[in-house]
C-alpha cells in the first residue's frame, strides 16, 4: 500500500470560503488547507487523520474571522490518495 499526495486549487469568494472548507475537512483525505490572497499565504493548517470536532471548531472560526477580511481567494489543497493495488511479481 503506498500513499500519493496532490495538489489543487481553486477560487472561491469571500462567501464561500467558509463552506469550501468545510467540505474539504468532511472529505477525509485532505492534509493541508491553505488560502491565498493574491498569491500570499494568508492561512495555513495541517489536518491530520482523525480530526475531532474540539480540533475543527477553532479552525472554522478563523476561517470565518479570514472570510469577514477579504475578497476573493485561492484555496490550495494537499490531498492524499492512497493505493492499495497489489502488484504480482512473476
Amino acid at each position: 500500500m503506498s500513499e500519493r499526495t496532490y495538489k489543487e486549487s481553486f477560487k472561491v469568494a469571500a462567501d464561500q470560503l467558509l463552506d469550501a472548507v468545510k467540505r474539504l475537512v468532511h472529505e477525509g483525505n485532505v492534509r493541508r488547507v491553505i488560502i491565498k490572497q493574491d498569491g500570499r499565504t494568508i492561512a495555513e493548517f495541517p489536518l491530520t487523520v482523525g480530526v475531532i470536532g474540539a480540533v475543527i471548531a477553532p479552525l472554522l472560526a478563523a476561517v470565518g474571522a479570514i472570510a469577514a477580511v477579504i475578497t476573493d481567494c485561492t484555496i490550495e489543497v494537499d490531498r492524499v490518495v492512497v493505493d492499495d493495488t497489489k502488484k504480482d511479481v512473476a
